[in-house]
């Protein structure tokens, strides 16, 4: 029986044909898969550049490519019979010699540049890849059929050209080393295509490269696989190599974590992750998301993905605060009551008041956060003996006295009324775990974690107590935690460093935005400053290295003269964007003030209701295809309110500056398409020029 391997391009393909036709193909398809007597059979091409190549008839004048190699047929597009024909006439396929993935190479085009290469190589002596010898290159894969055009590159303009020419896999070392790089930074470059690592490779087994570049095939054995790759979206099947070696290796020694920058795939890799734990480990998985309606989100991703509902079920998706809640409530025998935001405050005025209005209410909630319950302090002592990283104002041993104090006031005040902080929610439900797990979440027996795995998405905003938590309800070993997340979209300051909580971590670099337009990336670049940002890892990670693999449309940015005015903008914006086809659901409206959401709303309840409208924080961990952002205007972004007073302590101050705009860059980060900004009066300080 024939196997069908199935290109990302066809979906597409197929999905862009009138309904009748793409139904018509796709009976064909499966009736080949099942080699019925009426099943469509491989056509010959004349003329073509690989004799493994031929089509299969699919409907009304439209033909499937495919490659042919024992019982398997590649299938790379669906196209109009004459499309078709000329694209069988202009590739061949081979298989890399150094990682052994397949590649696909425009044969016909190379053909046709190589003369305008050797004029231009008479016309001088200097050769772009004199420094690099044939070994090298042979080393790096770089195609024997190549070599000879390489060694005629004299500019970088020449390199360039060859680029829509030639796999990715050849361009990406000729890159580096055109740049004067050295051959070990080729390697690395030729290393992020590797999704499944090659021991041997065999330059006429295209079958196996197939199975070494699960981004570009996807092997469908029956018609109920093919079904499956047909309508999942693209994500479920195909990953980029790093994202998929990442997701799908076969075991990690212990934790490991992933950082990388916006539309790096990060959720992707986790979302994987946790189904490949699901399907090929043992026990309990626990997916842990920002918020609850991220989590929701997650859960429906995570049923697309996963379809065995035994494997399904093995994976639980929810947030910190949820599984805090529920250690408790089992452990109390009623659900805990939490205090909330007005009561919280009025209690923090009460110790500042206390402290003799030494320290604002501000200053202490931070000290409590920031240090005590980072450090999971008990007592004066220890708080006496402590460092305070991050806080800049030295407090003596009488101010740190009367801190505890102020703080015990709040503290004391909470339990008499049986209220808690979602993080003292954390920290006691990390204590309880210690003492006897099994007990709580029904695992075999005390002392039992609840969790196999735990898989941590957005990692970069966790407290201290939740990654206590964290780390007590799964055990110490193999594949126990796997954390992704990106310390330049942080919207809290937590800036701990995982090796400070005992989590050694693997640590792995994504460095590719596939869902960022090159110039919306750029532009939140500048926005964010493009400095380095600490947390996650020891010391800060930088943005250097961090680009997109398509271009798009600038971010638009538009001054108004008065509030109604940009609110009548941002209605024509979104009315034009709904005339483009762009369904509501993926397009996202937000702000920093909640005042700012309400006006917003009622703007935009008659042009298009259905419109997400959510402030900045609304929008963490979620996507779309365009996103406005109103209200980017000095006094609101940042938020004064949001701000430590500069002279009560300036590194805090910075910290909150640093954190608002990690805020918008990570709000603007949210489009995949078009991002639009606006403001009346004058622009926030964080908009680039």
């Amino acid at each position: 029986m024939p196997r069908l391997a199935i290109a990302p391009e066809v979906p597409r393909d197929l999905g862009a044909l009138a309904q009748p036709v793409r139904r018509d193909a796709v009976i064909a398809m499966r009736r080949f898969l099942q080699s019925t007597t009426s099943a469509p059979h491989p056509e010959r091409v004349r003329n073509t550049r690989d004799p493994r190549v031929a089509t299969l008839r699919l409907a009304d004048r439209h033909r499937g490519v495919v490659v042919r190699q024992r019982d398997v047929f590649w299938m790379l597009t669906v196209l109009p019979d004459a499309e078709a024909w000329s694209y069988a006439q202009r590739h061949r396929f081979a298989v890399n010699a150094a990682i052994g993935v397949a590649e696909i190479w425009d044969a016909q085009g190379l053909e046709r540049v190589e003369p305008a290469l050797r004029r231009s190589a008479d016309s001088t002596d200097w050769r772009l890849f004199a420094h690099v010898c044939d070994t090298d290159l042979l080393g790096l894969g770089i195609d024997a059929q190549l070599l000879p055009l390489v060694r005629l590159i004299t500019t970088d303009a020449n390199l360039d050209a060859l680029e829509p020419l030639l796999p990715e896999t050849q361009f990406a070392p000729l890159s580096v080393l055109g740049q004067g790089g050295s051959v070990a930074e080729a390697w690395r470059a030729l290393d992020t295509y590797v999704a499944v690592p090659a021991t041997a490779v065999d330059l006429t087994d295209l079958v196996a490269a197939l199975e070494r570049t699960p981004d570009r095939a996807a092997f469908v054995p029956n018609p109920s696989v093919l079904d499956r790759v047909l309508d999942a979206p693209h994500w479920c099947t195909f990953l980029y190599p790093t994202q998929h070696r990442l997701a799908r290796q076969d075991g990690y020694d212990g934790p490991v974590l992933v950082t990388g920058g916006a539309g790096t795939g990060k959720t992707l890799v986790a979302l994987h992750r946790a189904a490949h734990l699901a399907e090929t480990g043992a026990g309990r998985i626990l997916l842990v998301t920002f918020s609850q309606g991220v989590a929701t989100d997650a859960a429906a991703k995570l049923d697309l993905l996963v379809d065995d509902e035994e494997v399904r079920a093995r994976i639980e998706v929810g947030n910190v605060e949820r599984l805090a809640h529920r250690i408790v409530a089992e452990a109390e025998g009623r659900a805990p009551l939490l205090v909330g935001r007005p009561d919280l405050a009025a209690l923090w005025q009460e110790a500042s008041e206390i402290s003799g209005d030494l320290h604002s209410p501000a200053f202490l909630l931070r000290e409590w956060e920031q240090v005590i319950l980072a450090q999971n302090l008990c007592t004066v002592q220890e708080y006496l003996a402590v460092d305070r990283p991050g806080r800049s104002v030295t407090l003596g041993y009488e101010e740190r006295t009367a801190v505890w104090k102020a703080i015990e006031h709040v503290t004391g005040r909470l339990r008499e009324s049986g209220r808690r902080t979602l993080l003292q929610l954390a920290s006691e439900a990390s204590t309880l775990l210690g003492r006897s797990t099994g007990d709580l979440l029904g695992a075999d027996g005390p002392g039992h974690e609840p969790y196999r795995h735990i898989v941590v998405d957005e990692a970069q905003d966790l407290h201290p107590a939740q990654w206590r938590l964290l780390r007590a309800a799964v055990p110490h070993g193999p594949d126990d935690l796997f954390i992704v997340g990106d310390p330049h979209q942080r919207v809290f300051d937590t800036r701990v460093a995982l090796s400070s909580l005992g989590i050694k971590a693997e640590t792995h670099r994504l460095t590719v935005s596939h869902r960022l337009p090159q110039e919306i990336l750029t532009w939140g670049v500048r926005l964010r400053g493009g400095g380095p940002a600490d947390g996650l890892v020891e010391g800060i990670t930088e943005l250097v290295g961090f680009r997109a693999t398509h271009p798009g449309a600038r971010p638009a940015v538009r001054e108004y003269t008065s509030h109604e005015a940009e609110l009548a903008g941002l209605v024509t914006h979104v009315k034009e964007w709904l005339g483009d086809g762009v369904p509501p659901e993926e397009i996202a409206v937000a702000a920093r003030t909640g005042e700012l959401v309400r006006s917003a709303k009622a703007a935009l309840i008659e042009a298009e209701p259905a419109v997400r409208v959510s402030t900045l924080h609304g929008l963490k961990g979620l996507e779309f295809r365009r996103v406005a952002l109103i209200g980017v205007a000095d006094g609101i972004v940042p938020s004064a309110d949001a701000l430590t007073p500069a002279t009560e302590d300036p590194t805090a101050r910075a910290h909150d500056l640093q954190r608002e705009r990690g805020l918008l860059y990570m709000a603007c980060m949210r489009a995949s398409e078009r991002l639009y900004v606006s403001y009346s009066g004058r622009a926030s300080p964080f908009l680039p020029p």
